[in-house]
């Protein structure tokens, strides 16, 4: 709709500061008011069925019942309106429904701020300052609170019939439970689709990690629609694989470099550690199994009279280490490392860090959802992945097309 600049000259006559536009009583706001109440009040009409003081209202078993004030909160502040009534209570306006305290968009914003960590209190103050605003904590709680819903459905949601990488993995975030505060595990599932795009499949919360709660997790997964994993992609939980193998027993089985090496360093001095660290790398970054296999034997007979349980650790865990060796260098960085969950724990730990801990499980869980909305909206499909595909089809064809028409 274009405005007329007739229009504009005048409603701009006498106009010396920006806060005669934008301040706390400017023209903005004044606009605002005057056209919501001009709306609500054709609504009426047309509810009704006549203009004001038009006779033909007389008898019509309805008519105007005067005005009831509220008051809106917004982007603007606060503003007081007045609505329309009519006599039976049948009026139902549009512009602003009853009941309806708050601007659209406004809620919007509080999820937003809630969603990158601010805490009530902080939001309440963000609120007055930007817009002169002031919510109540409840309203607030209220506001997030409706999320949840949200959040069960988003927990519950069919999943695709198969994943060529499932990455498994858990943090652990401080939260009230039965009436004392403790660590408990936040277990993290991302399934990589076929087109290799990460998704989160789901968020679950126990007193600590186990392979037996993983159990029920991956069978979960199984009843919400996945059909098979090709490569999964865990740490050194003891019990970890066998609990993948049981319920997609067909998979790949990955140990995650990264704490391969973590677990390693535990051990190491510090002056060490950087050394250490390195020679591990030559093991991870060689260029055929036979080869780390040697750089393996080299790395015990350095450091084996001073760190014999690393190279214990990696030997046992020798079977569950290679798997991707089978794949060139560039496909290897996408499937032997948990990077992307230690990415994804690093952006929720960095909205969580605010919070010294959680009131319950359903607080933290609100939370972490909105956080994880937020970085799954960054992510892109992974890098090298038509190489990866490629190779996948070679080894499992029959697999994928198995899992894909069944």
């Amino acid at each position: 709709m274009e405005i007329k600049k007739e229009l504009i000259d005048e409603l701009l006559k006498g106009y010396q500061k920006p806060e005669d536009v934008i301040g706390e009583n400017g023209l903005l706001k004044q606009l605002t008011k005057a056209l919501l109440e001009r709306a609500m009040n054709a609504e009426l009409t047309s509810h009704l069925g006549y203009e004001k003081s038009d006779p033909a209202g007389y008898h019509s078993g309805n008519s105007r019942n005067g005005t009831t004030p509220k008051t809106l909160k917004g982007d603007f502040g606060e503003l007081v309106i007045e609505t329309p009534r009519d006599r039976n209570g049948s009026f139902e306006p549009q512009m602003v429904k009853k009941h309806q305290t708050r601007w659209d968009g406004f809620d919007d914003r509080i999820v937003s701020m809630y969603a990158r960590g601010m805490t009530t209190r902080e939001i309440q103050g963000h609120l007055q300052q930007m817009y002169g605003v002031e919510v109540s904590p409840a309203l607030i709680s209220d506001v997030t609170d409706a999320v949840m819903d949200e959040v069960k459905a988003w927990q519950n949601r069919p999943l695709e019939p198969l994943y060529a990488i499932l990455y498994l993995d858990a943090l652990y975030v401080k939260m009230r439970h039965e009436g004392r505060v403790e660590n408990r595990a936040v277990y993290v599932s991302i399934g990589v689709d076929m087109d290799g795009r990460k998704d989160v499949l789901g968020l679950w919360t126990s007193g600590n990690e186990g392979a037996k709660f993983w159990l029920g997790v991956l069978t979960e997964l199984k009843n919400r629609g996945v059909r098979d994993v090709l490569i999964a992609c865990v740490d050194g939980l003891k019990g970890f694989p066998q609990a993948i193998e049981s319920v997609f027993p067909e998979a790949r089985i990955q140990l995650c470099i990264v704490h391969m090496v973590r677990a390693s360093l535990n051990y190491v001095n510090w002056k060490e550690r950087r050394q250490v660290a390195a020679d591990l790398k030559l093991i991870y970054r060689a260029a055929t199994e036979r080869q780390a296999e040697q750089e393996l034997t080299d790395f015990i007979a350095r450091w084996g009279h001073k760190y014999q349980a690393i190279g214990r650790l990696w030997q046992q865990n020798w079977d569950r280490v290679i798997p991707f060796f089978e794949f060139p260098a560039e496909v290897r960085r996408v499937i032997y490392t948990t990077n992307a969950v230690e990415s994804l724990h690093m952006s929720l730990r960095k909205i969580i860090k605010t919070r010294g801990s959680f009131p319950g499980e359903e607080a933290a869980m609100k939370l972490l959802y909105l956080a994880l909305r937020n970085v799954i909206a960054r992510w892109d499909t992974i890098q090298s992945w038509k190489e990866a595909l490629n190779h996948f089809q070679i080894l499992w064809g029959e697999r994928i097309q198995a899992a894909l028409n069944r």
